[in-house]
C-alpha cells in the first residue's frame, strides 16, 4: 500500500499537474488540500477536479474567518507593512494553509506533503519553514522545483494524461488573492520603467476614474480591532470585504513596488489592497491619539520587525509570537472611532476620537481654555539643551 502525501491544491494548471507528476515520480497516494481564504468560488467544483485528476481524497475547508481572526488581524494590531508598503496578504495566508495540511496528513496518515511553489518565490520558504515549524517529521515535496517543465509544456503534460485543468491559455500574469490583499507580478509588468497597464487590476478603479464625490468611512475600533463599519457592527469577514469593495471602488489600495524577496532578488510587484489601506491607515490614527510618544516610536520598530517576520515565513516562530504579546499589550487603549475620507486612489484621515484620548484640547488650544502653563518652559529648555550646551563649551575648535 503506497504511503499518502497531502498536497496544497488550488485547482489551477501548476497543481492539478502536480498530483499525476507525485503519483509518478514518487509513487505516493495523493490526497488534496484547499483551503477558501476568499480566494476560491466553489469548493465543491475544486474538489471533483482535484479527483478527477487523480487524488485519492479531497479536503476542502472555508477558512476565511480563521484567517481574518487569527492571522490578519493580529499583524493589523501590529500594522504590519513590508518595506512599509506591503501588508504582507500573500505571506498571512501561507502558515495557515501550512496549518492545514499538517492537520490533513496527521488525520490521513500521510508521511509528506507538498505544494506547488517555484524556486524563486517566496512562498516555498513560507510553506517549507512553517510545516518544519509544525511538524518536523513530514516530508515536503515541491514538484515545481524539480520538473523543469515550461507552462506550454505542463499544458501538454495534463493533456497527454488526460487532466482537467480550468484553462489551456497563457495568463498575461501571475496573481494571488486573499480577503487582505491580490497580488499580480510577470508579463509586462517585469518591466520596471512601464507603468502597470489596466487590465493588471481587478479590484480598484483607476484613480481618475473615480467617482468625484469622495467617500467617509467610520471604523470603530476596540482594542485595536475593527469591529464596526459606518455605526453598524460587523462580523470580521463582512467588514473586510465591505471596506474592500468600497474602496476599491474609489481608487484606493493600489501598490507598485520594488520589493526585495526572501531568496535575494528584487521582483516587482503589484498589489491590490483597499480593505488592508483603509484600515491600517485609520488604525495607525488611532495609536496617534491615545498611545505615548514613546510607545509610537516602538510600535514603529516592532512593526518593522513584525512584518518582516511574516514576509520570511516565520509566523510560527518564538519571536514573533513574543512580539505579538507586546503588540496586544500595547493595543489595549486602542478603542475609540476614525473617519477616513476616500476619494480618487487617497484614504485620508479626517478625524479621530476616543475615551483614552491624550490629545486635551485644553492643553492643545492656542485659544480661551488653555490650562498649559508656559512659565515652566523656560526651565524645561534649559534642562533639555543642558548637554548641548556643555558639549558646545568643551568641544575643541574645526
Amino acid at each position: 500500500m503506497a504511503e499518502k502525501l497531502v498536497l496544497a491544491y488550488s485547482g489551477g494548471l501548476d497543481t492539478s499537474v502536480a498530483v499525476r507528476w507525485i503519483q509518478e515520480n514518487y509513487g505516493y497516494d495523493v490526497v488534496t488540500l484547499t483551503a477558501n481564504l476568499g480566494n476560491v468560488d466553489n469548493l465543491s467544483e475544486i474538489r471533483q477536479r482535484a479527483l478527477e485528476s487523480g487524488a485519492v481524497g479531497a479536503h476542502v475547508a472555508d477558512v476565511r474567518d480563521e484567517f481574518i481572526r487569527e492571522f490578519v488581524f493580529p499583524a493589523l494590531k501590529a500594522n504590519a507593512l513590508y518595506q512599509g508598503v506591503y501588508p504582507v496578504a500573500t505571506a498571512l495566508g501561507r502558515p495557515l494553509i501550512a496549518r492545514l495540511m499538517v492537520e490533513a496528513a496527521r488525520q490521513e496518515g500521510a508521511t509528506a506533503v507538498a505544494h506547488g511553489c517555484t524556486g524563486k518565490g517566496n512562498d516555498q520558504v513560507r510553506l517549507d519553514v512553517s510545516v518544519g515549524a509544525l511538524a518536523p517529521d513530514l516530508k515536503v515535496v515541491a514538484p515545481a522545483r524539480e520538473w523543469g517543465m515550461t507552462r506550454v509544456e505542463e499544458i501538454a503534460y495534463a493533456k497527454e494524461h488526460e487532466i482537467p485543468v480550468p484553462s489551456t491559455l497563457e495568463k498575461p500574469y501571475s496573481t494571488d488573492d486573499n480577503l487582505w490583499g491580490r497580488s499580480i507580478e510577470a508579463g509586462v509588468l517585469e518591466d520596471a520603467w512601464r507603468e502597470p497597464p489596466e487590465n493588471a487590476y481587478e479590484w480598484t478603479v483607476a484613480p481618475h476614474e473615480a467617482p468625484d464625490e469622495p467617500r467617509y468611512v467610520e471604523l470603530q475600533f476596540e482594542e485595536g480591532l475593527p469591529i464596526a463599519l459606518d455605526g453598524a457592527e460587523m462580523e470580521p469577514v463582512d467588514l473586510v470585504e465591505t471596506l474592500s469593495k468600497i474602496g476599491g471602488e474609489h481608487g484606493v489600495g493600489r501598490i507598485d513596488h520594488i520589493e526585495d524577496r526572501l531568496v535575494g532578488i528584487k521582483s516587482r510587484e503589484i498589489y491590490e489592497a483597499p480593505a488592508a489601506t483603509i484600515l491600517i491607515h485609520a488604525h495607525k490614527a488611532l495609536e496617534g491619539m491615545v498611545l505615548t510618544k514613546d510607545q509610537v516610536r516602538f510600535g514603529e520598530t516592532v512593526s518593522r520587525e513584525y512584518a518582516q517576520l511574516v514576509y520570511d515565513g516565520l509566523w510560527f516562530s518564538q519571536l514573533r509570537e513574543d512580539l505579538q504579546a507586546y503588540v496586544d499589550s500595547s493595543q489595549r487603549a486602542v478603542t475609540g472611532a476614525v473617519r477616513v475620507k476616500l476619494h480618487k486612489g487617497h484614504a485620508t484621515v479626517v478625524g479621530r476620537k476616543s475615551d483614552y484620548a491624550l490629545y486635551q484640547h485644553a492643553l492643545a488650544t492656542y485659544d480661551e481654555g488653555d490650562v498649559f502653563d508656559q512659565s515652566a518652559s523656560p526651565g524645561f529648555i534649559h534642562l533639555w539643551g543642558l548637554p548641548i550646551r556643555t558639549q558646545a563649551r568643551v568641544r575643541p575648535e574645526e
